[in-house]
């Protein structure tokens, strides 16, 4: 029998037919940058299509609802894989949608929106980061590795970022409903000693004078692990230091004027009020913590010293049956500023965030002091703070050894009464949390 002849394949390329629809997702649907600034925020591009390698498709932006904004050349794409990284480099403060598409083999082609904020230029950007997913960082303690878990004062959620990157937190802890409360704790001061994080609330009214219990909350958390493995637990909780503190004020003939400021009616940030911001050990205790106000100055008159109060068996509060116990209160003199924020390091050396005790303090003025920890000495000033740009400062994350020439701290603002886009929205009442963020910032300290 004859063999049967060959069939000759086709040349040239399968047809397209033979090809899917590309499919596109993205890591979120809304992104924030800023004007200028260094290693913003990016999103994760998925990309696939059947029949053809990752490889082979390419990602890109074709059209923007505002150039002003952000053009189509300002999106860079990187990545060749199935996961791309898209970044933004903004142009102006305001919105735009973003139009990202993917284009695979045969032509065939899918697109996704991305949903963009971008925020003013700030004073330091290479020197700036951005953390997403809330815009009122009121308390900050190092977690080592190069991550920080930072308090919001108008959540109960405490957050772990990355300190040297932009972007979302790496992982999240709310212990409200373990805690008991159902409103904000309006966390504000923070202490480590070893694996426990003290953490504490205002103690005050909220800012239309009513007494809000769940304010007057102190708790402590348990660390394991560090850096990016970092996990809290809940280690007990105390709500009596704010009567405990009027208690010892009034038993000292109203030194402080504590019972009045704290009475119902009253607004906490006012240069007579009762406010708590600050929370860091005494030197070389693992006991006694320093109780930094916001309000009241001592006395409460302009040009007045910032107040702290001594608590020396804080370690025993949370999870605890007693009472606090007082030292000797501790007048500094901060230049009529107020303790916004109080960190130690290991060699018993602080840094001290002073700012006004008045509310509109985003215009006001803020300083960093260096200051020996001990009752008889005066801080010095290390630099003052600017306040142009949007937020007002309130933690620091550590304390570097201020003896070696150069060394940094990390500050963190609070930005959620900041109009970041230029709409007129505070940034606490935006819809959409990665359009919220807080900015951290490194200063030269020493």
């Amino acid at each position: 029998m004859a063999a049967l002849p060959l069939l000759a394949l086709p040349a040239g390329p399968v047809s397209a037919a033979s090809y899917g629809t590309p499919t596109i997702t993205l890591s979120a649907g809304y992104l924030s940058g800023a004007v200028g600034a260094t290693g913003d925020p990016t999103v994760t591009v998925t990309v696939a299509q059947s029949g053809a390698a990752a490889s082979a498709l390419t990602v890109a932006a074709t059209a923007s609802t505002r150039t002003s904004v952000a053009r189509t050349g300002d999106v860079a794409v990187t990545g060749t894989g199935t996961a791309r990284t898209l970044a933004v480099a903004a142009q102006g403060v305001g919105y735009t949608d973003l139009t990202v598409k993917v284009t695979g083999l045969g032509g065939k082609t899918a697109s996704k929106t991305l949903h963009y904020a971008a925020s003013p230029a700030v004073q330091f950007p290479s020197a700036s980061r951005y953390l997403t997913g809330s815009s009122d960082a009121s308390a900050a303690v190092d977690a080592g590795g190069g991550y920080v878990v930072v308090a919001d004062d108008e959540s109960n959620v405490l957050r772990l970022y990355d300190r040297n990157a932009s972007g979302a937190p790496l992982r999240t802890w709310d212990f409200g409903s373990a805690l008991g409360v159902s409103k904000e704790i309006d966390i504000e001061g923070a202490a480590r000693v070893g694996d426990t994080i003290y953490w504490t609330g205002s103690l005050g009214n909220n800012k239309d004078g009513e007494i809000k219990a769940d304010r007057q909350t102190v708790f402590a958390t348990t660390v394991t692990g560090s850096g990016a493995t970092t996990q809290l637990a809940l280690a007990g909780s105390y709500k009596g230091l704010r009567a405990d503190l009027i208690a010892w004020d009034r038993a000292h003939g109203d030194r402080y004027g504590f019972a009045a400021g704290a009475a119902s009616g009253e607004v906490p940030k006012q240069i007579d009020g009762f406010n708590v911001e600050g929370l860091e050990f005494a030197p070389g205790s693992t006991t006694t913590a320093y109780v930094g106000f916001r309000a009241p100055l001592a006395p409460a008159v302009t040009g007045g010293r910032a107040l702290i109060v001594p608590v020396t068996n804080f370690s025993s509060l949370p999870g605890g049956s007693v009472h606090a116990t007082f030292g000797e209160p501790i007048e500094l003199n901060l230049g009529g500023l107020s303790v916004r924020d109080l960190r130690r390091n290991a060699l018993g050396q602080y840094l001290i965030v002073a700012g006004s005790w008045a509310a509109d303090d985003n215009s006001d003025p803020y300083a960093l002091y260096r200051w020996d920890g001990q009752p008889g000495s005066q801080p010095v000033k290390v630099l003052d703070l600017p306040t142009t740009d949007a937020g007002g400062w309130e933690a620091v994350v550590d304390v570097p050894d201020l003896t070696v020439p150069g060394a940094r701290a990390q500050l963190i603002t609070d930005d959620g009464s900041a109009d970041l886009y230029g709409d007129g929205t505070q940034a606490k009442d935006l819809t959409h949390p990665e359009w919220k963020k807080s900015r951290s910032t490194w200063f030269t300290v020493s």
